[in-house]
């Protein structure tokens, strides 16, 4: 691995909705995120594929939703990604937080989580949540807010926390992220009595760490609305993900290969415990086919699908997305 750049943390989670409307109305306006990116999912081009993140989808601040329309709901259970946490600024703002759903009708548990203030809420699919505090995090920076959400930028999300993952064996997925993807096991913690180990990756912090929970008497989980798909993590550019290709294919571990997302390149392979993990680049991001200022307003399509456009937006239901 010595070609190889350590991965930089998070750079997106992806899970999937039923509802693509009560989707975007629940990210945008009860949780303040701004919808960077309205396109489709490139694998099934008669769903959405939505990205919402920062003020203008910086790596790590995404958490993104294919719309599988008669998704059943999630069955929980182990080798799967049971929570994603989303950073906001300071302790102070979980206590903002705290008010915001309590005047909004969602329920949460506050608790501390590795040390940190947290929140553990659901979304009206189930979709398992964490707010976590950045006070004192000394690891990978946050993203920016927008200005124009209808949370205050000193309390908003700033992108992605620790994602955890329930495994059936905690030796095989430790493996895979140490020893494969260069991350480092830095501490553990209790949760219901039950240990979560604590790997990080890049700088560290509450942007580059996974925690994992072994749950080896659970059944596999369902998955359906409400469950997340993958979870990405940050390279640097194109020519390190061309040599993570390699280094996949020299240990035999079975992969996508280079994938093409126009709006960042992948990789995908599944670890052990059959969760799957993309590694994507930073770039070049979501602004060379929309600007700043209207990013999400209008269905975005990668230039090999441009040619499909009418028959891509007739199988759509619309999002009202320009207020």
């Amino acid at each position: 691995m010595e070609q190889l750049l350590p991965l930089k943390g998070q750079h997106h989670v992806s899970a999937i909705t039923a509802n693509a409307k009560g989707n975007y109305e629940f990210y945008t306006k009860t949780l303040g995120l701004r919808l960077v990116k309205k396109t489709v999912n490139q694998d099934d081009t008669s769903v959405y594929h939505l990205f919402y993140a920062d003020e203008r989808g910086n790596p790590g601040t995404d958490l993104t939703f294919f719309e599988i329309p008669h998704a059943g709901q999630t069955r929980y259970g182990t080798n799967s990604i049971s929570t994603t946490s989303l950073r906001v600024p300071s302790d102070s703002a979980i206590q903002y937080w705290k008010e915001r759903f309590d005047s909004l009708g969602v329920e949460y548990e506050e608790q501390k989580v590795y040390e940190r203030l947290s929140l553990t809420f659901k979304d009206f699919e189930g979709q398992r949540l964490m707010l976590v505090s950045d006070e004192n995090n000394h690891g990978v920076e946050g993203g920016r807010p927008w200005e124009k959400s209808p949370v205050p930028v000193e309390h908003a999300i700033i992108g992605l926390g620790p994602v955890m993952l329930t495994v059936a064996k905690l030796e095989s997925t430790s493996m895979i992220l140490t020893r494969v993807l260069g991350f480092r096991e830095v501490g553990t913690y209790m949760i219901q009595e039950k240990k979560v180990t604590v790997f990080e990756t890049g700088l560290g912090g509450t942007g580059a760490e996974i925690h994992v929970l072994e749950e080896s008497d659970l059944p596999v989980e369902r998955p359906g609305r409400g469950s997340v798909h993958h979870v990405a993590f940050r390279v640097e550019n194109e020519e390190q993900l061309r040599k993570w290709v390699q280094y996949l294919k020299e240990l035999r571990i079975p992969s996508s290969g280079f994938v093409e997302r126009y709006y960042f390149k992948s990789l995908y392979f599944r670890e052990a415990n059959g969760i799957l993990f993309e590694l994507a680049t930073d770039g070049p991001g979501f602004e060379g086919d929309e600007s700043f200022e209207h990013l999400g307003e209008r269905l975005a399509l990668p230039p090999y699908f441009e040619a499909q456009r009418s028959s891509i937006e007739a199988k759509l239901k619309p999002l009202d997305t320009k207020e």
